[in-house]
């Protein structure tokens, strides 16, 4: 509404309310200008400026109005409302009231921006709430399945015994001098290294021993009685190359091959083994 699109009462000549017009006037400012600055609306601008102060909401908001529009003007607020008082001749107990009300100030009503962030606000406590009501009626939604956790565990320990079983097994394996012994009279051998030459050959007398160089690559043998020689690896036995006369040449007799032998002939005798 523009100054002049509504029908008033005349204004009161050389009132409070013209002084007001007249200042508005000379800073160049619109009604419109003054009410979106003061929020205070258009009708009671014009009720001020016209001195019919009878036509606002009651005698507080007279007052309250012309002090707020009075500040926005850069007048003499407090000069502004003795003289809206004096016009309306205000008791002084309303005058107190009066000094305690002032609607319309822009410095106590909310700007946009401050509605703005307080909507934010309230946004984020009820988010904070949302989320602080789902962690305490629902905690499993935010462990890991205690399922998941044995299975892992378990697995893990299983692993750490397969580890521990392959370290014993391989600190288990004896590692050392390989000796033959005859266990009886007239065992004979013979010994020899990969490029056929000789390290030993006799008939062995029963209780002889041999031990079979270690610096030597890869030893073999050469008998016609392994059931007759027992093998020990780093003095301790592993089994007998067979358990009946038989020939047998270009035996590897190294460690290695000794226990890879036993560990083959051990496995093939639990497959055969009958079943109960």
């Amino acid at each position: 509404m523009t100054e002049n699109s509504a029908e008033r009462d005349p204004p009161r000549q050389g009132g409070v309310g013209a002084s007001l017009r007249a200042e508005r006037e000379r800073l160049g400012l619109t009604l419109e200008q003054v009410s979106a600055e003061t929020r205070i609306p258009m009708r009671h601008l014009h009720a001020i400026e016209d001195g019919a102060f009878t036509a606002l909401p009651g005698r507080t908001y007279a007052t309250g109005f012309a002090r707020t529009y009075a500040k926005v003007l850069r007048l003499d607020a407090e000069q502004v409302v003795a003289q809206v008082r004096a016009e309306m001749g205000t008791e002084p107990a309303e005058q107190e009231q009066a000094d305690r009300f002032e609607p319309g100030d822009p410095a106590r009503v909310a700007t946009p921006r401050l509605g703005l962030l307080a909507l934010v606000a309230c946004v984020l406590v009820v988010l904070g709430g949302f989320f602080f009501m789902r962690a305490l009626f629902a905690p499993a939604a935010q462990l890991p399945s205690l399922v998941e956790q044995q299975q892992e565990e378990e697995a893990e320990q299983l692993a750490r015994q397969q580890r521990a079983a392959a370290t014993a097994g391989e600190a288990a394996q004896p590692t050392g001098p390989v000796v033959f012994t005859a266990l009886e009279e007239g065992v004979w051998v013979k010994f020899y290294d990969a490029t056929g030459r000789q390290l030993m050959q006799k008939q062995m007398a029963r209780g002889e021993r041999y031990t079979v160089p270690q610096d030597v690559e890869n030893p073999q043998l050469w008998t016609g009685r392994p059931d007759a020689l027992e093998i020990t690896i780093a003095g301790r036995p592993v089994p007998r190359l067979a358990d009946s006369q038989r020939i047998m040449r270009d035996v590897p007799v190294t460690a290695e091959a000794l226990l890879a032998r036993a560990e083959t002939s051990t496995q093939g005798a639990s497959v055969q083994s009958p079943t109960t």
